[in-house]
């Protein structure tokens, strides 16, 4: 049996939670997730939040929160994720033009830092979690690793999204590794395509929560259950372990043949399969 506690990002059922953040939740829980990440609270205070996690046995494990919130907002929303009792808080994405290579690059890393102490100062640990461009390189090392270079591994670690890595034309399980000690979280993502790095494959999201629409060539990429893809997961979670990761989080951007909750619950079937 693997060691990794599993948990579902609940963006992937985003239409459920907003439906009725209760009864999502509920059925979470009923189709094998003890660990959840969160992607918004549909105006849910954080005590109700976390009432409805302790009726429903659900541990918060981390969220996913742009970080102009908490220089917004300072303590106040690190109180918020403390109530819910995440442990971490990853940065979902940063734009492209917000990287190294950027005029305003030491500003952004500044703003990063200044989150980072707040939330450690707090029992929370900031994370990035990646997309595919983030592995365009400047002056030959990838805009990720500049990431992670520009701020101390105190403050920033990693929320390595395999599919990305994998999309990007990467090994996943060899970025994992080359952050051992740095990798407490994991996304599990599995996806089919007929080619690697084939454009923009995915939706973003703005600060108020709502979907950034993208174009992408038709290279027939489509997401897929955990399991259901071209991922080598037995591979990618024993590099995970390898890596020091505590947590490993399913999460499918959208479900194109089935409900999405009916997605998440095959992922789960598929990692209990494996041992997880």
């Amino acid at each position: 049996m693997g060691n990794l506690k599993i948990g579902l990002q609940l963006y992937s059922v985003r239409d459920d939670m907003a439906q009725d953040m209760y009864a999502a939740l509920k059925k979470v829980k009923e189709i094998g997730y003890d660990y959840v990440e969160f992607a918004g609270y549909f105006d849910h205070s954080a005590e109700e939040v976390r009432s409805m996690l302790d009726e429903i046995g659900l541990t918060c494990v981390s969220v996913h929160q742009a970080y102009n919130l908490f220089l917004e907002e300072g303590q106040k929303a690190a109180d918020y994720l403390k109530t819910i009792g995440a442990d971490y808080a990853a940065i979902p994405w940063m734009a492209a033009e917000d990287h190294k290579g950027c005029d305003h690059y030491d500003n952004v890393i500044a703003d990063i830092t200044k989150v980072g102490r707040l939330l450690k100062d707090n029992g929370i640990q900031l994370l990035y979690h990646n997309h595919d461009f983030e592995f365009q390189k400047y002056d030959d090392k990838f805009l990720l690793d500049w990431l992670y270079e520009s701020v101390s591994e105190d403050l920033l670690q990693t929320e390595v999204d395999t599919c990305w890595v994998k999309y990007a034309g990467y090994d996943p399980c060899e970025y994992l590794k080359k952050y051992t000690g740095r990798s407490p979280v994991v996304h599990l993502k599995d996806f089919t395509c007929k080619r690697f790095a084939g454009g923009p494959a995915y939706a973003l999201i703005d600060e108020n929560g709502k979907e950034i629409k993208t174009t992408r060539e038709d290279n027939g990429f489509e997401f897929r259950p955990v399991g259901m893809g071209l991922q080598d997961f037995p591979a990618i979670l024993k590099a995970a372990e390898e890596a020091g990761a505590a947590y490993a989080i399913v999460e499918q951007d959208a479900s194109v043949d089935r409900p999405p909750m009916e997605a998440a619950k095959l992922s789960r079937e598929y990692l209990k399969k494996i041992g997880y």
